[in-house]
C-alpha cells in the first residue's frame, strides 16, 4: 500500500545506513558500550556494542535481505490507485504478520535512502510467495510516478521485508478501532482477511474507512461480505464528498459516537498525516491514554 516513504520509516532506514557505516569501522581507541533498544521491527539491531578493537553488532532482529520480485499482475482500481501482485521467486513462502510492510528500492535517485519507498502488504499471509501491494499515484511523487509509468506486468522490483510492528494485536477485552483513509485500508484488509481465514475469535473490531466518494472505497464489496461472516467485526465506511445510503462525513464523528461511554479501546490509525494528527488529538481529548493509540503515517 503504502504511498510515498513515510517519515517514520525514513528515520528507520537512515538509522540502518548509520549502523552499516559504523559496522565498517575496523578499529576504535576507546572502550564504550552502547545499548540501543527500540520497540519496533524497523531497526536492524536490538543492541550495539563498541569495544576497544572493533564494533560487534548483535543482530537479534536483523533486517531481511534484499530480494527480487516479479510483478505478476496489475489492476487499476480507481483513477489513481492500482493493485500490484508481486511474486518472490527466491522463497517458497513469504512469511509475514498482517499489517507489516515491504520496502522497495527504486532507481529514482543516487542515494540509497532516497530510493526507498515502503508499502503495506494488502494481502494476508497464505503460505505462498505472492503478495499484494496497494499503491496510489501521488502527484509529483517520484516513487509512485516510477511505479505507475515504468512498471508493467513482468517487471522486476528489488524489495526487502517484511518489516514493522503495526500488526494485528492479540485478542483482549479492549474494543479495537481500525481507522483509515485512502490506501491506509491495506494493512487492515490483511488483518481482517486473516481473521476470517483462520476463524480467530475473541475480537470486537470496528473498521472505519473514510474516502471522498463511493468510487474510492477500496475492497468495499469484500469488506461488506466479511462483515457478515466474522463475529464481532463491523465495517463502517463513510464518505466526505458524496451522499449515499451509508454514513457521510469524516471518520472522527464515527469513532467519537461509538466511544461515547469511554469503554476500553485500542485505536490503530493508518493514512495521511493530517487525519492521524487530528484523530490522535481527539482520542486523547476523550480521555484515552497515548498508549492506546498506534499509528502508521503516509506522506
Amino acid at each position: 500500500m503504502c504511498l510515498e516513504l513515510l517519515c517514520y520509516r525514513t528515520v528507520c532506514n537512515l538509522f540502518c545506513l548509520l549502523v552499516y557505516d559504523l559496522f565498517c569501522i575496523a578499529f576504535t581507541q576507546s572502550f564504550i558500550v552502547w545499548s540501543l533498544h527500540t520497540d519496533n521491527a524497523y531497526s536492524p539491531i536490538n543492541s550495539l556494542y563498541k569495544t576497544e578493537h572493533a564494533i560487534c553488532v548483535n543482530f537479534v532482529s536483523m533486517l531481511p535481505s534484499w530480494q527480487q520480485g516479479i510483478v505478476k499482475q496489475i489492476e487499476q482500481v480507481t483513477h489513481n490507485t492500482r493493485r500490484f501482485w508481486v511474486e518472490l521467486p527466491e522463497v517458497e513462502a513469504f512469511h509475514f504478520r498482517p499489517g507489516q510492510f515491504v520496502t522497495l528500492d527504486l532507481p529514482i535517485h543516487e542515494q540509497r535512502n532516497k530510493r526507498w519507498r515502503s508499502y503495506s502488504i494488502a494481502s494476508m499471509p497464505d503460505g505462498t510467495n505472492l503478495i499484494e501491494l496497494l499503491i496510489v499515484n501521488v502527484e509529483g511523487g517520484a516513487g509512485s510516478g516510477y511505479l505507475f509509468d515504468e512498471i508493467k506486468e513482468g517487471s522486476t522490483l528489488t524489495l526487502r521485508g517484511p518489516q514493522g510492528v503495526f500488526v494485528l494485536p492479540e485478542p483482549s477485552e479492549k474494543e479495537l478501532f481500525l481507522i483509515c483513509t485512502g490506501t491506509g485500508v491495506a494493512p487492515f484488509r490483511s488483518m481482517v482477511a486473516y481473521l476470517h481465514r483462520h476463524k480467530l475469535e475473541g475480537y470486537k473490531i470496528n473498521l472505519i474507512f473514510g474516502t471522498r466518494t463511493q468510487a474510492d472505497l477500496l475492497y468495499h464489496d469484500e469488506l461488506s461480505q466479511l462483515q457478515e461472516h466474522i463475529p464481532g467485526f463491523r465495517y463502517l465506511p463513510t464518505l466526505s464528498r458524496e451522499q449515499w445510503d451509508g454514513a457521510s462525513g469524516y471518520v472522527h464523528d464515527i469513532y467519537e459516537q461509538l466511544c461515547a461511554e469511554r469503554q476500553q479501546a485500542t485505536f490503530m490509525l493508518c493514512g495521511w498525516k493530517q487525519m492521524i494528527d487530528e484523530a490522535r488529538e481527539r482520542i486523547l481529548n476523550m480521555g484515552y491514554d497515548k498508549k492506546d493509540v498506534q499509528i502508521e503515517i503516509y506522506g
